[in-house]
């Protein structure tokens, strides 16, 4: 199967309201409205395809880039290739969940989230935060540098609020994904949720910033806190 079958096959599964949901939540044109249960069939069919995926991806089609996410062999993901694709997003949830989902699960993700959270780009800036946050959400904490997150938790204690908005926004994700995921600094991370309080972003659409400290009780409540996920992709 090539991209192009499959570029042929969302144009048919496209509609007009699932387009103006994804519009309405950060995607820009050429867009063609695919619902993600549609594009997990064809994940499901073709499971991993490196290559297949770059091809995707350079289609610069919204939802056929998110697909390309989907079936990416991380694995086999160079810093390259994820460079090249976190400055080809043109959508808000691509450079916020697609690549960075990617990347956090390749053999770079802590280089390049590193790497991308000090970009003057608004955008790639924000690819790091989320990278990050995805990362410490697969990782086990033995494998991650606690040293580093509690720095990173006193740069978004620090400077949050005068942030551009998509980077405050993922600060706060990054806060409670640690908060959520990272047991041994859990409570330093609710600490730095209580901290920093209500963020103020404007956001496209019908989108919200989660309250950080009410996010993670909900997670508490399920006694969640600690668990690891099998991959970031959803």
């Amino acid at each position: 199967m090539t991209a192009k079958d499959i570029v042929a096959e969302l144009k048919q599964l496209g509609n007009a309201r699932t387009k103006k949901m994804w519009m309405t939540h950060g995607a820009q044109e050429p867009c063609l409205g695919v619902k993600v249960e549609d594009m997990k069939k064809i994940q499901k069919r073709v499971k991993m395809d490196y290559q297949l995926a770059l091809d995707l991806y350079d289609t610069g089609i919204a939802d056929v880039m998110y697909l390309a996410g989907l079936i990416a062999d991380d694995a086999k993901m160079t810093k390259k290739d994820l460079q090249k694709w976190i400055e080809g997003a043109s959508s808000v949830w691509v450079a916020e969940f697609t690549v960075p989902w990617v990347a956090s699960a390749s053999p770079h993700g802590r280089e390049i989230a590193l790497k991308w959270i000090e970009s003057k780009d608004e955008t790639i800036a924000s690819a790091g935060w989320q990278t990050y946050s995805s990362m410490v959400a697969i990782k086990e904490d033995a494998d991650l540098d606690l040293g580093e997150i509690k720095s990173l938790l006193q740069r978004v204690a620090k400077s949050i609020h005068q942030q551009p908005n998509r980077v405050k926004y993922v600060m706060n994700s990054f806060v409670i994904a640690v908060a959520c995921y990272v047991k041994p600094i859990h409570k330093l991370a609710v600490d730095t949720a209580d901290g920093i309080g209500k963020i103020a972003v404007d956001l496209v659409g019908a989108c919200k910033i989660p309250f950080a400290p009410d996010h993670i009780k909900k997670f508490e409540a399920r006694s969640a806190i600690g668990k690891k996920r099998k991959s970031p992709k959803c």
